[in-house]
Formats: structure tokens, C-alpha cells, sequence
């Protein structure tokens, strides 16, 4: 990833797959059929990521998959044998796949299975026992900044940089869905500012998608977004997550800023020469000129098309006399001047 690339776009799967490895190999094909470059999940190990009484919390509603908390995250929640066919089914259709490690044993989980990246969600930014633990590891790492102050991020950089500098830091509001005012996306240009040596990205968990747009032109080269096939599936991130078609706009979009923004330098271009031959102008003669007649600006029209002195030249050609004769519209010429 560079600032001339193209963004590196991941399809946030989560838990969106309800719990079905069928349903998560249609949300991988349908992703990278959107052309994402990245399909990702998350693990955790339940029982020690979470308390016991917020394991064993009631949970009874509309977007539940169990009685308690725990039973809800336990029905959503792939093991190895669920890992190894979805790891090798990315690979199949040619996706690269990772996923999000929220404790120690999911970290060491997903190590096992040799995956090429690991994300950290906005909730474990000042969890540095974890971090350094996967930093170890030594594979790139994609930290989310939801929540956090400058001191957080900076802490968090100080203390993976020197054991594994292929950290990628994204600015995230951690709200579902956040709204447009809440996502101060100028922190992308400070953290540019600040970690000119880390790739800085986006999560997006904006119901659109003009604001990835708009993070790639603040120097963003990592978008992450949740993605479904069905806004009104059960479950709660569904109703913020993209369905292919914002998903295959989204990269699209992207990939049309990346060229859009250019190289800086104003130039003409060969798409231009055909229009403004039509809409450009030269200067001619007004009227029939003699040989020897000395130009005055009454002598001169301006006119269509652009296939001779362009009019910011009129100055030069005031005063000077005629080597020849010119017909009415005929172009004035620096070599039919003395």
C-alpha cells in the first residue's frame, strides 16, 4: 500500500454470516465479485472474553441467537473445522481472508492457521498486553482508534513499533452506525502527520459511502466496512453493513478518485484536444489585409476553431506589419509578421 495505489478495500463479514458457513462463503464470493480486496471475521474465545455474569446476561430479542449473552455469542461463533473451509475457500475464489483476534487464545487460534493479518477492533486500543502479543506474532496488524484520545494511539504505537512496524492505524467512530458529523475524518490527516511511517485507513461504519471517498483523498489507503447480502437480516449489524451494490460502488468509487486526483501538474491532455479545438480560439484577419498593412486591434477577430495564435497573443501582434496578404478569417501568423 502507497499513496499512489489503490485503496485497499476489506469486507467486514463479523458475525454476518448468522452463525452459517454456507451463508459466509456467499458473503466471501459476493465480496470479491464487489472487487474488496479482503473478507473478515472475527474470534473470540466467549467464556474468557467476557465476564461469567455477562456471559450468563439474559438476552431475549429480536436480533438474538440465544437466551443468554453467552448462548447468542456461541451460536455465532466458527471453530477450526469452519475456519480451515472458509480459509480454504478464500483462497479458492482468490480473496485474502483474516480476522479480528479479541483475546489471547483467538490470537494463538489464528496464528495456527498461518492467516496473513490480524485486526484489533477500537475496544482493545489500550489493551497493550494483547497487542504486543500479536505484534509478536509479526504479521501486519490493522488497529482500529474508536474511542480513543491522541495519548491511546500514540501509547499503542510507541509500544508495537518497535517489536513490529507493519501497523496500519484507522480512524473509526465507534458508533453503529455513526453518523456523518461524528466521524472527524481529519484525524486521517493528523495521523498522517503524526505516523508518517504506518499506513493510515478508515472504518466505516457510516450507512454510505461517499465518506471512504472522501478518506482517500486525506491520504486514507485502508477502508474497512461491514458488508451483507441483506440489510433486514437478523442481527444487529446488518442494518449498517453495505449489500453489493453499495459494496461494488464503493470500490468503484475508489478506484475513480485514485485516477481522478492525477499527478498535481496542469497540463493538456489528449481527451481535451478535440473539444477545444471546437470551443478554442485564434486570431484572424477581420477583413481582407494588403502586404504591408500595419496591424491595428480593429484588424483582428477573434474566433473559432483553435488551430492557430491563441488570443493571449494579440498584444504581440498589434503594430506589426503584414508580410503578405490575408484573406478575411485568415489565420495571423507570428512568421506573416515583420
Amino acid at each position: 500500500m502507497h499513496d499512489d495505489g489503490d485503496c485497499y478495500v476489506i469486507a467486514e463479514i463479523g458475525h454476518n454470516h448468522q452463525g452459517s458457513v454456507d451463508k459466509a462463503k456467499d458473503l466471501f464470493r459476493a465480496a470479491k465479485d464487489c472487487g474488496v480486496d479482503a473478507v473478515k471475521l472475527q474470534k473470540r474465545n466467549n467464556r474468557t472474553v467476557y465476564t461469567k455474569a455477562m456471559y450468563d446476561s439474559p438476552y431475549d430479542n429480536e436480533n438474538s441467537f440465544g437466551l443468554t449473552y453467552g448462548a447468542h455469542r456461541e451460536a455465532l461463533e466458527f471453530g477450526r473445522d469452519e475456519y480451515f473451509e472458509l480459509q480454504r475457500y478464500a483462497a479458492e475464489i482468490g480473496v485474502a481472508f483474516f480476522a479480528t483476534a479479541f483475546d489471547f487464545e483467538s490470537a494463538d487460534f489464528l496464528q495456527s492457521l498461518n492467516i496473513p493479518a490480524y485486526k484489533i477492533a477500537s475496544g482493545d486500543l489500550m489493551n497493550l498486553p494483547l497487542v504486543t502479543y500479536v505484534a509478536r506474532i509479526g504479521k501486519p496488524m490493522i488497529v482500529s482508534t474508536g474511542g480513543g484520545t491522541n495519548e491511546d494511539v500514540r501509547r499503542l504505537y510507541d509500544a508495537v513499533m518497535p517489536i513490529n512496524p507493519q501497523l496500519c492505524l484507522l480512524q473509526c467512530t465507534a458508533s453503529y452506525p455513526t453518523e456523518p458529523s461524528d466521524m472527524n475524518l481529519r484525524v486521517i490527516t493528523s495521523f498522517r502527520d503524526c505516523y508518517p511511517d504506518v499506513v493510515i485507513g478508515l472504518s466505516d461504519h457510516q450507512n454510505g459511502i461517499a465518506m471512504a471517498d472522501v478518506a482517500y483523498i486525506l491520504g486514507a489507503r485502508v477502508i474497512e466496512k461491514h458488508f451483507t447480502l441483506n440489510r433486514a437480516w437478523k442481527g444487529t449489524d446488518h442494518a449498517y453493513s453495505l449489500e453489493p451494490e453499495g459494496m461494488r460502488k464503493l470500490v468503484r468509487d475508489l478506484r475513480r478518485v485514485r485516477v481522478a486526483l492525477g499527478s498535481g501538474e496542469k497540463q493538456p491532455l489528449a481527451v481535451e484536444k478535440k473539444p477545444l479545438f471546437k470551443m478554442g480560439k485564434k486570431l484572424v484577419a477581420a477583413r481582407g489585409l494588403p502586404a504591408g498593412h500595419v496591424l491595428a486591434t480593429a484588424d483582428v477577430a477573434i474566433k473559432s476553431p483553435n488551430d492557430g495564435l491563441p488570443p493571449c497573443h494579440l498584444p504581440a501582434v498589434s503594430g506589426k506589419t503584414l508580410r503578405r496578404g490575408l484573406a478575411e478569417d485568415e489565420s495571423i501568423l507570428f512568421e506573416d509578421l515583420v
